[in-house]
């Protein structure tokens, strides 16, 4: 019996995600446009939104600004999931990566090809999760 290596696909670059990814989380929440265009869209929950006195833009402006990414809270370097804690309550953010035209189906193929990569970005409270 003679087995043959299949190929493997390539892997796309961490760092080219997070780039991206990073500047959709400032473009969604602070609308600064990106250096070539992202597609994406922003969710926030409903308990976020029926938060009181403003804070629902301090969790957005806390997502756009988050930027501590180490080992334990960003394992394979794509920049896709935060933490901050906003008036002693935590907020959980999470971007996920859809074929573009999959109707939020099917996960990107080629992640880092922003044309055919949809990115949604989800802002939470944690207690939500």
């Amino acid at each position: 019996m003679t087995i043959t290596a299949q190929p493997q696909p390539d892997c796309p670059d961490p760092s080219v995600i997070a780039a991206q990814n990073d500047a959709f989380r400032k473009l969604t929440c602070l609308g600064v446009p990106p250096a070539q265009p992202i597609q994406g869209r922003m969710h926030v929950t409903r308990s976020l939104m029926e938060a009181s006195d403003g804070f629902m833009a301090e969790a957005v402006k806390a997502t756009a600004a988050f930027a501590t990414f180490e080992p334990e809270n960003d394992p394979e370097g794509f920049h896709d999931f935060g933490a901050v804690e906003i008036r002693g309550e935590t907020v959980f953010w999470k971007i996920d990566l859809y074929e573009a035209d999959s109707d939020f189906r099917y996960g990107a193929e080629t992640p880092d090809n922003p044309a055919t990569t949809m990115r949604v970005l989800t802002i939470m409270l944690a207690r939500d999760w």
